[in-house]
């Protein structure tokens, strides 16, 4: 009976130092453009573009091989605020609801560099929604790099994001060692608009998830909080089982957005939001202890099975870049008609 307290004790002691863990999931201060990267040879401006932390190169996606050098090098992107998407309710699609439906930099006296969202919603009584979405889906496993002002990425060799801390962590959009998630919180700034606020984000699975955060009726900056209903507190009332550690890779969730859905009595037209972070507060999935053997740097499991998992999500965004990249070389650049010569004769 003794020992079985014992036990019973250090299974307390185990799961309640997994509690209380908060991280930043994503914070819009550190996605500020400070880099200026071309978009073509005649691009003679200097205005910052693109974040460098974030830098993504696609150029090397297996997309086809007849690109020159000089389109490959614009073949870039990044988490720069203003390169964010708005994604209207297929309903709400229209032409002119998406020209006026973006995102661009602001700059919040309290917080500094925020994310400033624009919509343009419907002025007819119907439902509608609109996702505020990165630019790619952000990759859990992406090595730490050097980024260089124009924006070449070069792989600092220290870090293969997989074992060690990626690139995308620390406020960039992944938080690792994710268990069960506790509460989520979002720092908003309200105009009186009576929008419901959902913050969306994808589990290890694949698995998108939302979780509604509240209403947007009240003014200036405000913090709005989703507390999870199925968080059991007491650690005896758990359902406590051990899972195998290796090669399990570490669950983590990654940031896809935020969602903002207008009920059909209230009022369309123009909504307007600010954004400054998002934080999580959650259980670890593993406690981080000292093992005798390195499993991973022996059997390479996990890194064999994240760079394949790396692989396909690098294709799939690369892809799209590439199908943007090609429609944006396509696009007409005249905004005037060529004056008619007048006739000498």
């Amino acid at each position: 009976m003794k020992k079985m307290l014992i036990f019973v004790a250090i299974v307390s002691l185990v799961a309640g130092s997994l509690f209380a863990e908060e991280a930043i999931l994503v914070d819009f201060g550190k996605l500020a453009a400070d880099i200026h990267v071309s978009v073509g040879p005649d691009d003679q401006t200097s205005t910052p573009n693109h974040n460098r932390a974030t830098m993504m190169d696609y150029s090397r996606v297996r997309f086809g091989g007849s690109f020159t050098e000089d389109q490959k090098k614009v073949m870039r992107t990044s988490l720069a605020i203003g390169n964010w998407e708005v994604l209207l309710a297929s309903s709400s699609r229209t032409v002119s609801n998406m020209v006026l439906s973006y995102t661009k930099e602001a700059t919040s006296k309290q917080w500094g560099t925020v994310m400033g969202v624009r919509i343009h919603f419907p002025l007819e009584s119907f439902n509608s929604w609109a996702h505020i979405q990165p630019p790619f889906e952000i990759p859990a496993f992406e090595p730490q790099a050097n980024v260089q002002d124009d924006g070449t990425i070069e792989a600092s060799g220290d870090s293969d994001g997989i074992t060690s801390p990626s690139r995308f962590e620390d406020g960039y959009g992944v938080i690792k060692n994710v268990g069960t998630i506790k509460s989520i919180a979002v720092n908003v700034y309200g105009l009186n608009f009576p929008h419901g606020l959902s913050t969306l984000y994808i589990d290890s699975f694949g698995n998108k998830k939302s979780s509604f955060m509240g209403y947007l009726t009240f003014d200036g900056w405000g913090e709005l909080r989703w507390d999870n209903p199925s968080y059991v507190q007491e650690v005896r009332n758990r359902d406590l089982r051990l899972y195998p550690l290796y090669p399990a890779s570490t669950p983590f969730i990654k940031f896809a957005g935020f969602e903002i859905k207008r009920d059909a009595a209230k009022d369309g037209g123009d909504f307007i939001t600010y954004f400054k972070d998002v934080k999580v507060i959650y259980d670890k999935a593993v406690l981080d202890t000292d093992r005798d053997l390195d499993d991973e740097a022996l059997w390479n499991i996990i890194q064999d099975r994240e760079n394949a998992r790396k692989s396909w999500e690098m294709e799939r965004f690369g892809q799209n870049q590439i199908l943007r990249y090609l429609d944006t070389q396509k696009q007409a650049t005249e905004n005037e008609f060529t004056p008619t010569a007048a006739n000498t004769q």
